[in-house]
């Protein structure tokens, strides 16, 4: 059986919360292997000085993710990768709070492209007037603020989420969150192992400036590079963290 370490709550945080959180981290970083079988309710709770309701709340937000599975007298065992919610924000900022592998970061940027440079040829030529002055605030905002800041990283997911939203398109606008989940989390992880990582403020007004012009290819090819330059970025970034 495995217990995983007690971490502390940050103070807006929920108690069961946080013992998901540091659950997720450990079975993500893989110190907690799948077909490892927890540390039963009492001895776990014990362990951690918390209520056997608190942590069985934190098992079942593990559960609802994937993570693991509960099961009468076998007890709680942690799922095989595949069954992990992966886009689920909270399982990628998890993921992305280690040292992701090589990977899982190019899996999670070949999703970006399958779905960002699309998304900008289509809202280059569905985009409303509101919804492109909501881009050019979300990229002043993002070049007054920096993404070393929390608000210029804010303005950098909202330019993300109004492309996906000027799609008009239901479907994409809901993957919204795990796009914006990865983008928060990689850019956090770049500003944490880098003192300067590379400002991809021109690629963003590229993209931009393509939707402007309602050019729906260029739109396409600016979101490319964008992304292409990202992927780039953070490949070294783990390089400097290693």
């Amino acid at each position: 059986m495995v217990v995983a370490k007690a971490g502390v709550p940050r103070s807006s945080e929920r108690l069961h919360t946080a013992i998901a959180r540091d659950l997720g981290v450990a079975i993500a970083a893989g110190e907690i292997q799948p077909g490892a079988t927890l540390s039963g309710e009492i001895a776990s709770s014990a362990e951690r000085s918390v209520s056997r309701t608190a942590y069985r709340e934190a098992v079942r937000i593990l559960a609802a993710k994937g993570m693991v599975e509960s099961r009468t007298r076998t007890g709680t065992r942690v799922s095989p990768r595949a069954r992990w919610h992966i886009l689920d924000p909270e399982v990628l900022g998890w993921f992305l709070q280690t040292r992701p592998s090589e990977a899982f970061v190019r899996d999670l940027f070949e999703v970006r492209m399958l779905v960002e440079p699309p998304a900008a040829a289509m809202a280059a030529v569905r985009r409303t007037p509101a919804q492109l002055q909501a881009m050019g605030e979300a990229l002043d905002a993002m070049d007054r603020h920096k993404l070393s800041t929390e608000p210029g990283r804010a303005a950098d997911r909202a330019f993300h989420d109004m492309i996906l939203a000027a799609t008009q398109n239901e479907a994409i606008m809901a993957l919204s969150s795990s796009v914006g989940a990865a983008i928060r989390w990689t850019t956090l992880f770049k500003h944490r192992v880098q003192k300067a990582p590379r400002d991809p403020m021109a690629e963003h007004r590229r993209v931009l400036g393509a939707i402007a012009a309602a050019n729906e290819a260029a739109a396409h090819a600016c979101m490319t590079e964008l992304v292409r330059f990202a992927l780039a970025d953070m490949q070294a970034s783990l390089a400097a963290g290693a």
